[in-house]
């Protein structure tokens, strides 16, 4: 007699080519945050082809389908899927490149909501061998703040019932398609966005001391905000602070009015992120005024750091490695990337994993970039992993 995993697995076998479809049909038609339209369009019409029960519209594009598990009880799991793209203009020559110029799914975003459909497609198989509801969530706007997760979870998706857990999942192109990788407790790092503008007055760069220049104050404050970093922040709590923008616009013979700079500040633990956010502004306005110039600091709070519900990912990894074998399971360390699942875990349980997709000994393109691809074989694996966890999450008894 078959094992339920063994069964699993099988249908996980059998749905895999239609899933590459599946998967290849968004990664053609890719979109950017908010603007989900045609991909919520694409996932309700195949769960109402499937004769799943489902809820739209949802922060705008997001969807939630429930699936009903035949043995009685009222415990419930959620299972969560993020669908919006990145504006990259996608520079692979395959077959499925991305036909919406300048957008393109460098993040995986296709596998995970095509690994959640395969989840589905099996639960749905499998409804005997499990109680209660499952409720998988078809995220918006994970990429752009304040995230899709706050708001789907403001329109009451944690409610009614609420779940005992949820799990997502992320492709990980440094791990081979097959394998997965899990990290207990603090896991992705808080994200916040830093726009500084440094107002001073233009002129001839021939005569600068008839001038405020905005370049060389900007500059110096960018050398200055490093030493928070490096002299000011509590070493054992990881932090970054860097700066990706700056802009002048001035040209070899003038000193512009202003200088605009953006940057990102990534740490774990939050007195300290609000503590660094006030010395910020300090240094800039302090040295803005020392050298004659005025200043704006707008600093957007994004997501918080991502922290793992330490029994569950324990479970969790239990449970992978029964499933897939202990050398399939690897542990993950710190990430200063971010995740707005973050906000999932802070109001229930939360397992957030990675998934492999990479092909075994080749170099694989990194997240978010214009090459990013994935071997179609870690279909295989998200799907019946994700399954796996649900149900061993509702029916520990299973094997």
């Amino acid at each position: 007699m078959k094992t339920i995993a063994d069964q699993i697995k099988e249908i996980s076998e059998n749905i895999h080519p239609s899933l590459i479809q599946i998967r290849r049909q968004l990664h053609q038609y890719p979109e950017l945050s908010g603007e989900e339209f045609g991909t919520s369009a694409f996932i309700s019409h195949t769960l109402n082809e499937w004769g799943i029960d489902q809820r739209t519209g949802i922060a705008g594009t997001g969807i939630m389908a429930i699936l009903r598990g035949k043995i009685p009880g009222n415990a419930c799991v959620a299972l969560r899927a993020d669908m919006d793209a990145l504006p990259i203009d996608e520079q692979n020559e395959v077959e499925y490149c991305s036909k919406n110029p300048g957008i393109m799914h460098a993040c995986g975003h296709d596998v995970h909501v095509s690994s959640l459909l395969g989840t589905i497609k099996i639960l749905q198989q499998l409804s005997d061998e499990y109680p209660g509801i499952i409720k998988c969530i078809f995220q918006p706007s994970e990429e752009k703040y304040p995230g899709g997760a706050i708001r789907m979870m403001e329109d009451g998706i944690l409610q009614n019932p609420e779940p005992l857990a949820i799990f997502g999942q992320h492709v990980c192109p440094s791990l081979p398609y097959g394998k997965v990788g899990f990290k207990p407790g603090k896991y992705m790092a808080s994200t916040d966005e830093i726009y500084i503008t440094i107002k001073g007055r233009g002129g001839h760069a021939a005569i600068p001391h008839q001038n405020i220049d905005p370049v060389i104050i900007g500059a110096q404050i960018l050398v200055a905000l490093q030493q928070l970093v490096s002299r000011e922040s509590d070493p054992t709590i990881p932090t970054v602070l860097s700066f990706g923008k700056f802009v002048a616009n001035g040209r070899t013979n003038i000193i512009p009015d202003e200088a605009h700079m953006e940057g990102t500040l990534r740490t774990f633990d939050e007195m300290w992120r609000h503590e660094i956010h006030s010395r910020i502004g300090r240094v800039v306005s302090n040295m803005a005024h020392a050298f004659g110039a005025t200043c704006e600091v707008f600093i957007d709070h994004g997501y918080p750091y991502l922290q793992n519900d330490e029994s569950l990912t324990q479970a969790a990894i239990k449970n992978a490695q029964e499933f897939l074998g202990n050398e399939n399971v690897v542990e993950l360390d710190l990430r200063m990337t971010a995740e707005d699942f973050a906000y999932y875990a802070q109001k229930i349980p939360g397992c957030f994993y990675r998934l492999g997709v990479a092909t075994t000994n080749l170099p694989f393109p990194p997240l978010h970039s214009a090459h990013f691809d994935v071997d179609e074989n870690c279909l295989l694996t998200g799907p019946a992993l994700m399954a796996w966890l649900a149900l061993k999450k509702l029916n520990p008894s299973l094997k």
